[in-house]
C-alpha cells in the first residue's frame, strides 16, 4: 500500500509528490501521456528547447516560489516582449507609449492621454466586450489589437462575449514593453523537461497509464488519491461537461531566424493562427549556437471536444454554476481524494499559482496527517 497515488505529472502533481516524498511518504505518479510534465513539457529539437504545448514563461512576485523553483533549475534572464502583427505592420505590445507612437505619432504621456480621451466612444453601460473596449480606447485600437484576435480565440463575435473577459484593458503610458509586472521572470536553462525531472527525482512515475481504464485497481493500492485531471471526468460527467478552449499547433524547422522575437501575435481575423512562437529566442544565452536553424510553431484556437487537451476553462456563469456543484461533491470526498491544479480547480492558473496551490495543499495534508498520527 502506498500513501499517495497521484494522477498526473504536471506541476501540481510533481510538487505535491516532492513535498510528501521529502517527508517520508510513499508516492506513485501515473501519467496518461508518454512523458512527464503535463503542458509545461519541453523537448529538444536540433539543440533548441521547444515548448510543445505553447510558450511557458515563468514569472512570479513570490520570493518563496522563486526560491522553490530555483532548487530544481537555474533560470535565464528572458523577458517576454511580444509583438503584434496586423496586416503589414508590427507593433510593440502590450500597448504602451511606443505602440501609441506607432499608431498616432504621439511622443509623451500627456499627448497619448489626450489622444486616448478623444478616441473613446461614449457608451454609458457597455453590455458586451466590443462596447466595453470601444468605451475605453476607441475603434482604432479595438480593430487593430482586439477584434480579430478575440474572434479567433473564442470563435465568437465580441458582441456576444461578456465585457468582463477584458475587465480592464491595460494601456501603459511609458515605453515599458515587458509583458509581466512580476519581480522574477525567466526560462529554466536546459528546458522545462529537465526541471520536471529534477522535481521528480527518486519518485516513481508510470507513463502511458490512463487512470480511468483501471480506476478501481489504482484506488485500491493507495491510502489517498491526488487527482489533477478534469473534475467533471472524475465524476463521470454526471452534472454535465464543463467547457474548455483547446489549441492546435503546427511546427516546422527552418533556416536562419524567422521573426526575430519569441512571440508574435497575429491580430487580424484573416490570419487563421493567433500567434507564432520562435523557440530559440527563449534562450538568449544560446542564440549564437542556433544561428543556422530555427523552430517555429503556429498556434491555432480550437473548440474543445472530448479527447482533446483542455487548455482554457470557460468561466462563464453557466460553467461556474456546474463547477460549484462538482466542487461540493469534491468536498464530500476530501477524506480520500485531494483535487488540485488547473483542471480540477477549473481555474486559469499560471505556473507559479499551480505551484503555490500544491505547496498550500501539501502543507495542509502534512499538518492533518501529523495530527492524526499524534492522536
Amino acid at each position: 500500500m502506498i500513501d499517495y497515488l497521484i494522477v498526473g505529472s504536471g506541476l501540481f502533481g510533481a510538487v505535491f509528490a516532492r513535498e510528501m516524498t521529502d517527508r517520508g511518504k510513499k508516492c506513485l505518479i501515473i501519467e496518461k501521456r508518454s512523458h512527464i510534465g503535463g503542458n509545461v513539457y519541453s523537448e529538444n529539437r536540433d539543440g533548441i528547447e521547444v515548448h510543445t504545448y505553447g510558450p511557458h514563461i515563468f514569472h512570479t512576485n513570490s520570493d518563496e516560489i522563486w526560491s522553490y523553483v530555483n532548487r530544481f533549475a537555474k533560470f535565464n534572464n528572458f523577458v517576454n516582449r511580444p509583438k503584434v502583427r496586423y496586416g503589414d505592420k508590427v507593433y510593440s505590445f502590450p500597448i504602451n507609449l511606443m505602440t501609441l507612437h506607432q499608431l498616432w505619432g504621439v511622443g509623451t504621456p500627456s499627448e497619448a492621454r489626450s489622444r486616448l480621451e478623444a478616441a473613446r466612444i461614449q457608451i454609458d453601460d457597455p453590455q458586451n466586450l466590443e462596447d466595453h473596449v470601444l468605451s475605453q480606447v476607441g475603434r482604432e485600437i479595438y480593430e487593430t489589437f482586439i477584434k480579430g484576435y478575440t474572434k479567433k480565440q473564442w470563435q465568437r463575435d465580441p458582441k456576444e462575449l461578456p465585457p468582463d473577459i477584458i475587465k480592464r484593458l491595460p494601456i501603459r503610458l511609458t515605453y515599458d514593453d515587458n509583458y509581466f509586472f512580476d519581480k522574477y521572470q525567466g526560462i529554466p536553462i536546459g528546458g522545462y523537461h529537465r526541471m520536471m525531472q529534477n522535481i521528480l527525482e527518486g519518485i516513481e512515475v508510470k507513463t502511458g497509464v490512463d487512470y480511468f481504464e483501471n480506476r478501481d485497481h489504482w484506488n485500491s493500492i493507495a491510502s489517498k488519491v491526488v487527482y489533477t485531471g478534469m473534475i467533471d471526468q472524475f465524476y463521470d460527467y454526471r452534472l454535465g461537461e464543463l467547457e474548455y478552449r483547446s489549441l492546435g499547433f503546427e511546427s516546422e524547422t527552418l533556416v536562419g531566424d524567422y521573426q526575430g522575437n519569441a512571440v508574435v501575435n497575429y491580430s487580424s481575423e484573416q490570419v487563421p493562427h493567433t500567434r507564432v512562437v520562435e523557440h530559440k529566442h527563449f534562450e538568449p544565452e544560446n542564440l549564437k549556437k542556433n544561428s543556422e536553424i530555427t523552430v517555429i510553431t503556429r498556434e491555432f484556437p480550437k473548440t474543445y471536444t472530448r479527447g482533446d487537451v483542455p487548455y482554457y476553462p470557460i468561466n462563464d456563469s453557466k460553467n461556474m454554476k456546474a463547477f460549484h456543484e462538482y466542487e461540493k461533491m469534491a468536498t464530500l470526498d476530501s477524506n480520500r481524494v485531494i483535487f488540485g491544479g488547473r483542471l480540477s480547480e477549473y481555474r486559469y492558473y499560471d505556473m507559479h499559482q499551480v505551484i503555490g496551490s500544491a505547496l498550500v495543499k501539501s502543507k495542509r495534508e502534512i499538518e492533518n496527517t501529523t495530527l492524526v498520527e499524534a492522536l
